[in-house]
Formats: C-alpha cells, structure tokens, sequence
C-alpha cells in the first residue's frame, strides 16, 4: 500500500508540480488518472468529508461542463452536484492527495506539504 495517493491529470500543471514535490519529498505515490479512473460516488463523498470542504469547492468552474450544465445555480443539492462530478469527471478540481495524516485540495501545489510526513 501507498503512503501517498495523488489524483492526478498529467495535462494539469498544477497537478504535475504537486507530483513532483511528492517526489522530492521522498514518496512515490499511488497516481490514479481520475480522468481514465474516476471515483465511485462512494469514494468521491469520502474524498470531500476528509478534505472537510462542500461538494461546490471541489467542482472546476472554467471547465465547460459547468455552464452547460447549469452548476453555477446555488439551488442545486449537494448530491446533485455530486451525481454531475460523477458523471462528469472533468468538473473534479485537481489535484488531491491522500495520506496518513489526511486528504487535501493541493492548490496551490506548495499546499501538499502539509499533509506530507517526513520519510
């Protein structure tokens, strides 16, 4: 099992430089492409509990998912909101990154540092 886990979109400079501070800081992470491997609706409401952020802090607003599917209306639920990242993977904000001392929004990059423990 990995002391890191990182979902990652290597098209994301943010997620890329977040990875190689992962490394640098000795660990080899578990990278999951949330864009060919998706969370489960399960694993996406764990990710937000331990991250201890709402589902419309995790969505990406410039992606065009987002005004096509209306998403910027504050009346939608939680659980809709979650049902479209679900859907629509592109909508995840990126990076996260998972370890022993708990789950994190890495933006900016520098932000993993936080949750990192010394080798």
């Amino acid at each position: 099992m990995h002391e890191v886990t990182i979902y990652h979109n290597p098209g994301c400079g943010t997620s890329r430089t977040t990875l190689g501070l992962i490394r640098t800081a000795g660990f080899e992470p578990e990278i999951i492409e949330y864009l060919k491997t998706p969370p489960d609706r399960a694993m996406l409401e764990n990710l937000i509990v331990r991250m201890r952020i709402s589902p419309r802090e995790l969505l990406r607003t410039k992606e065009a998912e987002y005004q096509d599917l209306g998403l910027a209306d504050e009346s939608l639920s939680d659980d809709e909101l979650i049902d479209q990242m679900v859907a629509h993977p592109i909508l995840i904000q990126r990076p996260i990154v998972v370890t022993k001392r708990g789950a994190k929004l890495c933006r900016p990059s520098e932000s993993v540092l936080d949750i990192l423990q010394a080798g």
